[in-house]
């Protein structure tokens, strides 16, 4: 970790660009704590729901426009005080994407001669539950079972000492994210698919009375719940909900009762894999310390189930804000892992498929 005298301050720049999101903030410690000075995010949601998902060469574009837009807003407060480190996401994510990131890092790095470090932004996503936490407290949440749930990636990994990652398991196709994308496609909801068949869900209280008697027994699998190891698998739900679809009337996979009923059943079956196999691996290994991060971490109803399951563990789930992708993701990795830090620019590159 980077250190300077108790007294001083650590300013540290993070620019996130795996995806869709482009992000820039600025992370302060001081007397071992975190504290978060501006977290710019512009996201291209909207621009790629028509295409029902992110076209990387598209995102690419906008990275390159909303980059300097957004450093333009904080340029000034790192022009009275420059950087002592730079995050920077170099993977896993959309390689278009990631070298716009890393590019204008370099270039900032060059300009405020900062030195840089290559953050991975699974990580990062894990590291996010440690923005309220002083940094001795944070140091000591070990052993730790971590459950990352995104667009792209559904992972189970054992933390058995600080800032050391044992993968125990992952997605062998669709991750959790990706598979409600492609759920809400089927049933013509908008992307992202997630916060989409998270409305539709929260209806169900007021359609409960009028299910008729076709759709009362709708049930959709859950994969692998049952396999005694600790991967996932989702492609196959979404290929359940395409089949009910598309054998039911056009009428009744229209109407707004069964898209209700499908949104909480594909929540349902999700989350009770996610919710089982995080159960099964805490027993095994014994642990007290859990944390989660990712963008489906953002669901309400998974953050209620989470917190109800493991009552008598300690559970760590980062505010809604920070599950999402931003630029502190990279910036608390940059402070934790400040040891991998370099001057050496030419030596970065992108790591599209960078794992734990």
């Amino acid at each position: 970790m980077l250190k300077k005298k108790p007294s001083s301050k650590i300013k540290i720049l993070g620019i996130e660009t795996s995806c869709d999101e482009t992000g820039i903030a600025i992370l302060e410690v001081e007397k071992g704590k975190f504290k978060i000075k501006e977290n710019l995010v512009a996201s291209q949601a909207k621009l790629h729901a028509k295409y029902g998902g992110v076209y990387p060469n598209l995102a690419k574009r906008e990275h390159q426009k909303n980059l300097p837009k957004l450093f333009s807003l904080i340029e000034k407060s790192l022009l009275k005080s420059p950087p002592d480190l730079i995050g920077v996401t170099v993977g896993p994510g959309l390689d278009p994407c990631l070298w716009q990131g890393i590019e204008f890092a370099k270039k900032i790095a060059k300009e405020f001669n900062s030195p840089l470090v290559c953050a991975d932004h699974l990580i990062g996503h894990l590291l996010a539950n440690f923005l309220d936490f002083s940094i001795e407290k944070a140091k000591k949440f070990h052993p730790a079972l971590g459950l990352l749930v995104s667009g792209g990636h559904t992972q189970l990994v054992l933390m058995e000492k600080f800032l050391k990652f044992k993968v125990l398991g992952e997605t062998r196709d669709d991750a959790a994210g990706e598979c409600f994308d492609k759920c809400a496609r089927i049933l013509g909801l908008s992307y992202p698919g997630g916060p989409e068949i998270e409305k539709l869900a929260k209806k169900f209280p007021e359609i409960s009375s009028k299910i008729p008697k076709n759709l009362k027994n709708l049930k959709l699998p859950r994969p692998m719940i049952n396999q005694k190891n600790y991967d996932f698998s989702f492609a196959g739900l979404k290929t359940a909900v395409l089949y009910d679809f598309m054998k039911r009337p056009k009428k009744e996979r229209e109407s707004e009762i069964y898209k209700i009923l499908m949104a909480k059943e594909i929540q349902s079956a999700v989350f009770d894999v996610l919710i089982e196999k995080t159960k099964r691996a805490q027993k095994e290994f014994k642990i007290k310390k859990l944390f989660f991060g990712g963008g489906v971490l953002a669901n309400e109803t998974l953050r209620k189930r989470i917190k109800k399951e493991f009552k008598k563990c300690q559970v760590l789930i980062p505010k809604k804000e920070f599950c999402l992708d931003n630029g502190l993701l990279p910036a608390t990795f940059a402070f934790f892992y400040s040891y991998q830090k370099t001057t050496d620019l030419e030596k970065i590159k992108s790591s599209p498929n960078l794992s734990f």
